[in-house]
């Protein structure tokens, strides 16, 4: 399981990666004569600030509890995660109404060394894409989820591009805007993943409910606490990388408020131990009145 700590690291380290990429999809794409590329590039310095403020989120998010944020700073990762998924929008209709200029602008056909380069590219922005969504998984962050399909938005428009470049290579005359239609079709991938990534980000800052089935796994972990008779209500949200939850566990009417006390705690320690990053719980004891 991924860490906070090498979470970050990752997240920094694709800051220099995604800088490198755009000057040099930038840079062929004014040589090759492809707009496509310098798209692609542009959508790479999309990624620096995407990453940047990923990066940037995660670290205040993992801030501990003040006093001014006694439930921590967890939202900081959700609102991180709006803005990637923001920015990816944006990049998409930037892309967008660039490629339907070119279309209109007549302009020779793209040069053959493009190809090499999107090819590169695209290797490297899928292997990024991988390791931080292996991460954002692990962590369940939606905001590293967000910054990877950055990444794969990237290899996206790169195999797009691979194809409209090759198209109007091979077709010859009449199809040199080929690539610039490819990078349409690219742009409304984008921003179908852009949307998708908004919904989930807008979800936890609501604090939509999670899961069914860990709620139900929470449920049963303290339903196994000898001495809890039923579990009444659960209601759990994802707060940045952690769960915080209230839950009303049900014990016998007539045992003392000690006794009670204890139970409520064993519980507390149980589900704080699990596997599913509970950080804040509040337990509610109710008597069984059957």
């Amino acid at each position: 399981m991924a860490s906070i700590e090498s979470a970050l690291r990752l997240s920094k380290a694709t800051l220099g990666v995604n800088a490198a990429l755009a000057v040099i999809k930038i840079t062929a794409g004014v040589f090759g004569n492809s707009y496509v590329l310098i798209a692609d590039g542009i959508e790479s310095i999309a990624d620096i600030f995407a990453s940047f403020v990923v990066w940037s989120g995660l670290r205040v998010a993992n801030r501990p509890a003040d006093a001014d944020h006694p439930y921590g700073h967890g939202k900081a990762e959700a609102v991180a995660g709006a803005i990637v998924s923001l920015a990816l929008l944006g990049a998409a209709v930037i892309i967008a109404l660039q490629s339907l200029q070119e279309i209109f602008t007549p302009h020779g056909p793209p040069k053959k060394f493009t190809l090499v380069v999107l090819i590169a590219v695209l290797v490297v922005k899928e292997f990024l894409f991988r390791r931080l969504w292996k991460a954002g998984d692990s962590l369940d962050s939606v905001a590293l989820k967000a910054d990877a399909w950055h990444h794969r938005s990237d290899a996206l428009t790169s195999a797009a591009a691979f194809v409209g470049i090759s198209i109007a290579l091979l077709g010859g005359p009449g199809f040199e805007t080929a690539d610039d239609w490819a990078a349409l079709i690219a742009c409304a991938i984008i921003a179908w993943n852009g949307v998708r990534m908004l919904r989930a980000t807008l979800d936890q800052i609501m604090d939509a409910a999670v899961s069914p089935q860990i709620i139900r796994e929470v449920r049963e972990l303290a339903a196994s606490v000898e001495g809890v008779v039923e579990i009444e209500k659960c209601r759990i949200r994802k707060s940045g990388l952690h769960l915080v939850l209230d839950i009303h566990v049900v014990v016998d009417g007539n045992m003392t408020v000690a006794r009670g006390h204890s139970i409520a705690h064993e519980v507390e320690g149980r589900l704080r131990s699990s596997r599913h990053r509970i950080n804040d719980v509040t337990v509610h004891i109710e008597p069984d009145e059957g």
